[in-house]
């Protein structure tokens, strides 16, 4: 099988979200990857009592919202209706489709008491065909989500599989989510189907893809360099092929995702995600006469 390799590493700053909580957010990652639209880490923060923030009720249209916990604990809320904890090892994979509002929070007992808040929230969008389709949640506790530990490597494998294991989320579009640890010196062989967009990102540690690489870092002058390494808050962006062939330089927490291309055009303005700006428009008239979910 073809052995994919890196194209190129995008670099992560630091931005505000929600009610001004820090993220750690790949540059351009919208116009980089589909169908990926964005990828936060949230965190690690260690707040004190009562200083924990998180993003009040907001709307959204035409893509779906997938929320990983680390550490901490948050509250879950929806206009459909559904609500929930979501602690550490949790995943909730919400997809607003045709408009939902929803609010995640500090749960209050996290929130009296303080500590350290650390996750992800990763947007994933839909093509034309499902961006109305009626909203849905998915919420997957920690005991119920998948682990496989093998020869220095353990993965929670959120949507996809890994190492034999397959997650038990329903997906709208093929779509591999795997949060994986490796001790130094361990090796991971990572199926991706060839003709779906793959992407690393490294959020402690670093990696190798053990391929002859010719890697382009951005934004770098005149788009040169050689780079085989991908260290803690960069993304990698993969060549087509069918395996990802990691090492583990040292112990490291990093993230596979894959997806298809959405080959359409993307309208964006703010939380809404359509095809055309007459979509986008008609979303904020839906949102204000109050016809989301």
């Amino acid at each position: 099988m073809s052995k994919r390799s890196v194209k190129a590493t995008v670099p992560t700053h630091v931005v505000r979200e929600g009610g001004g909580f820090k993220v750690r957010r790949p540059v351009a990652m919208g116009s980089l990857m589909s169908p990926f639209l964005l990828l936060d880490e949230m965190g690690p923060v260690n707040y004190g009592p009562k200083e924990a923030i998180g993003a009040p009720s907001h709307p959204h249209r035409g893509f779906e919202t997938v929320t990983y916990l680390l550490h901490g604990s948050m509250q879950h809320e929806d206009s459909a209706g559904n609500s929930g904890d979501l602690n550490p090892g949790d995943v909730q994979w919400m997809t607003a489709g045709r408009g939902i509002i929803h609010s995640e929070l500090p749960h209050p007992d996290f929130y009296d008491a303080g500590g350290v808040m650390h996750g992800f929230q990763i947007w994933v969008n839909l093509p034309a065909k499902h961006k109305m389709m009626a909203p849905r949640y998915q919420e997957i506790p920690e005991a119920d989500s998948p682990t496989v530990e093998r020869d220095g490597v353990w993965a929670r494998v959120i949507a996809g599989e890994c190492l034999g294991v397959t997650s038990s989320i329903d997906t709208v579009i093929p779509i591999s989510l795997i949060h994986v640890k490796m001790e130094e010196g361990a090796v991971l062989n990572q199926t991706i189907a060839s003709g779906l967009n793959g992407m690393i990102y490294v959020f402690s540690g670093s990696i190798r893809v053990n391929d002859q690489l010719s890697v382009r870092k951005q934004p770098m002058p005149f788009g040169i360099g050689i780079k085989q390494q991908v260290s803690d808050g960069e993304l990698a962006l993969l060549s087509d092929g069918e395996t990802v062939e990691i090492t583990c330089d040292s112990p490291c927490d990093l993230l596979i995702l894959a997806g298809p291309e959405i080959d359409e055009p993307i309208a964006r303005y703010g939380p809404f995600v359509m095809n055309t700006r007459e979509e986008i428009h008609q979303a904020v008239i839906d949102y204000q006469n109050g016809t989301f979910a």
